[in-house]
């Protein structure tokens, strides 16, 4: 190795400065996500700005805030559909619903809600079982233009075919097109289904909670983070969930070799369903 070290140190350096920046400069802190996930990320908004640099892109990113909005949402993971992981929100449906008919009132907390696709589902869920009006579904993102899709209710007309599939296998009661009015090449889900709705602005990494939930779902956000910074947020949620209150994460993700282990049941052994037991 020179004095100058390797070429992989250099790109180190470029992106922990890239990541720097975009922490001190915008408040975005993506420091402890998965290396190979951010490296790759960011290659490909350098490509895309035909720069020939990390430190160009970084030189962009702190001088304009057009590169910047284009590299959050490169960083952001925004995969996601209604009823995603059918057999998860059916598993919900009979193995919590009855815990949660015995509140008095549910607050659920959708954390990373990207688009709103898993927010419209378990409002059309909490209907069906008679429990949206005793309700408030607290719907939050990092990133402020997602969560504008997600407030205003509109999806493609041609993902409604694979909703409706998910929606079915997921134990759904009603016809799905009962809950949207199709326009064009678009459809809008009907404005009831807002009424209990809110959506607000949280960063998991930097923000701390903000009240005590009955059910948390966050799914398929945290495989993004490396072990310190997913430590962090399973902390954040227990915290917030209120004793017998349900963690739901990802089919990827599990409460295991966490230090809260402990404190859960798990509820469904497929599903990643877990219920705070201490």
């Amino acid at each position: 190795m020179n004095s100058e070290g390797t070429t992989e140190e250099r790109e180190q350096i470029e992106i922990h400065l890239l990541l720097e920046g975009f922490y001190q400069l915008y408040g975005y802190d993506f420091r402890n996500y998965s290396s190979s996930s951010i490296r790759r990320r960011i290659w490909h908004r350098v490509h895309a700005e035909r720069l020939p640099t990390i430190t160009a892109l970084t030189e962009r990113l702190l001088h304009d805030r057009t590169v910047m909005n284009r590299l959050l949402s490169d960083l952001t993971i925004h995969v996601t559909e209604m009823f995603r992981d059918p057999e998860v929100f059916r598993a919900f449906r009979e193995r919590v619903v009855p815990l949660l008919r015995t509140y008095p009132f549910i607050r659920v907390w959708h954390a990373g809600c990207s688009t709103g696709e898993e927010v419209y589902s378990m409002a059309i869920l909490l209907k069906e079982e008679g429990l949206y009006e005793k309700s408030r579904i607290y719907a939050t993102d990092m990133n402020e233009r997602v969560l504008e899709t997600a407030k205003e209710g509109v999806f493609p007309i041609d993902r409604m075919q694979a909703f409706t599939r998910n929606y079915m296998e997921a134990g759904g009661k009603e016809a799905f097109s009962k809950y949207y009015t199709a326009k064009y090449d678009s459809v809008m889900f009907h404005a009831e289904l807002k009424a209990n709705i809110v959506f607000a602005q949280h960063n998991l990494v930097t923000d701390t909670s903000f009240n005590e939930f009955n059910v948390i779902f966050c799914r398929n956000v945290m495989i993004y983070f490396n072990k310190e910074l997913q430590d962090h947020v399973h902390g954040l949620f227990y915290g917030s969930l209120s004793t017998f209150g349900i963690l739901a994460l990802g089919t990827k993700e599990s409460i295991n070799f966490t230090r809260y282990a402990d404190a859960y049941e798990e509820i469904d052994p497929y599903s990643r369903l877990y219920r705070k037991i201490k």
